[in-house]
């Protein structure tokens, strides 16, 4: 490899999620199948078409002193929770140049959130309104801002080489790691933070999302609302929370000793171009994605044995994504285990790509599969090996999984991760 063609390896993941509070919680529920949807408390979600969500399974305030969380949005209090746990687990101790081993010049973050501050923009709207223009918070338009958990997170590690916040829906944790992988695969940086992060569970979000008829209704069951590929599914059900990898080339790595949980091989891009918030039904521009993802790695279908399905529970969503897998992959399609943990910790929307990252990462360390819940009676149009009840045993060997994320405006991006 040359300079700008550099092996990109993960050497550090961290997360907070409806599962757990970290990520080796957050795996352990995905594997024992449990679901992070709850009822929503509180009188301000009574009255609202939908009154579930999959909220943190450990609050901000639980983890973050006082002064620091109060001048930071939720969806930067996730992404600071989740960047610091990745940052140690990748074994360093201190901000680059405090540890030598890294250089500020030659080390990046790359934080997105879909919708970035909306809690402290609608809540200071609110006080505003309630109390008048002196009470709205100072902190308010830093606390707001989309690149706010990118630049926080920047802040916290001193990276130096670039701080970026990719928007593109429920594809932007993900395009947040693609775009981290090519900061060093091109020679820009050595080390990059890099994920995504989403705190949107409010009443306005949630009754916009539910008028789009693109929730799950079902209030009365919330562990059972998360449903991909089942008959009976109707919609996605919000989730909050962040997952961030630590991805740092090859070499670098080696250098200073690090563990290494996997290689990222890179990205596949493409867009739909068919409606602001409907997927394309027959999957064309994921199957573009997929393609231009074999196109500009060495991957080939034959590696692939796992893959993290976007599998939100719409009722076209799901079978679309199927269907440009097979069309993509083909028979390779069938010794694939798909696995799709939003059934367990709802959709995250931009922090998705980060927290299903950390599962597919976690998936091939362990060479295991978690299961897919709620699959009572399966859509016959779902041509695919979807793993459900238990966890599934991945192969021996040099083998490769997928990680899907797709957003309102027609966003697809494909993440591949390979043993080494």
């Amino acid at each position: 490899m040359n300079s700008t063609n550099r092996t990109v390896v993960v050497t550090g993941i961290g997360a907070t999620t409806p599962l757990g509070g970290d990520s080796a919680t957050t795996w352990e529920g995905l594997l024992a199948g449990r679901s992070g949807v709850r009822p929503l408390e509180g009188d301000r979600f009574a009255e609202l078409p939908v009154t579930i969500a999959a909220r943190v399974a450990v609050e901000p305030s639980e983890v973050l002193p006082r002064p620091l969380a109060r001048k930071l949005d939720r969806s930067a209090q996730f992404a600071l929770i989740a960047a610091r746990e990745a940052w140690a687990d990748a074994g360093f101790t201190g901000p680059a140049g405090d540890d030598e081993r890294v250089q500020p010049d030659r080390l990046g973050a790359v934080i997105a959130s879909g919708i970035g501050g909306v809690t402290t923009l609608l809540d200071q709207y609110d006080v505003l309104k309630e109390k008048g223009s002196r009470r709205v918070s100072p902190h308010t338009v830093p606390m707001l801002m989309p690149n706010s958990p990118a630049a926080n997170v920047g802040l916290e590690v001193n990276a130096r080489s670039g701080v970026h916040t990719p928007v593109s829906a429920c594809a932007s944790g993900a395009e947040a790691i693609g775009y981290a992988i090519e900061m060093i695969r091109t020679g820009r940086a050595d080390v990059v933070v890099a994920g995504g992060t989403e705190a949107a569970i409010h009443p306005l979000p949630i009754a916009a999302f539910a008028n789009m008829m693109a929730m799950s209704k079902n209030n009365d069951e919330p562990e059972k609302a998360s449903r991909p590929y089942d008959k009976a599914r109707d919609g996605f059900v919000l989730g909050e929370g962040a997952g961030v990898v630590v991805l740092e080339s090859a070499e670098h790595a080696a250098a200073r000793g690090a563990r290494v949980y996997c290689e990222a091989l890179g990205q596949g891009l493409s867009a739909d171009s068919h409606h602001i918030a409907q997927p394309e039904p027959t999957g064309r521009g994921i199957a573009a994605a997929l393609q231009n993802l074999l196109d500009t790695t060495d991957l080939k279908p034959a590696e692939v044995v796992h893959l993290n399905a976007h599998a939100t529970s719409t009722p076209q969503g799901d079978v679309a994504e199927v269907k440009a897998l097979r069309k993509v992959l083909g028979e390779d399609l069938d010794h694939v285990a798909i696995s799709a943990t939003k059934s367990m910790t709802g959709h995250l929307l931009g922090g998705a790509g980060g927290i299903e990252t950390v599962a597919t990462v976690l998936a091939l360390h362990h060479r295991t599969a978690p299961p897919t819940i709620n699959v009572d009676d399966p859509d016959e149009d779902v041509d695919a090996d979807i793993v459900r009840g238990e966890p599934r045993a991945l192969p021996e060997g040099t083998v490769a999984a997928i990680n899907n994320s797709f957003g309102f405006g027609g966003h697809n991006v494909v993440l591949a991760f390979r043993t080494v």
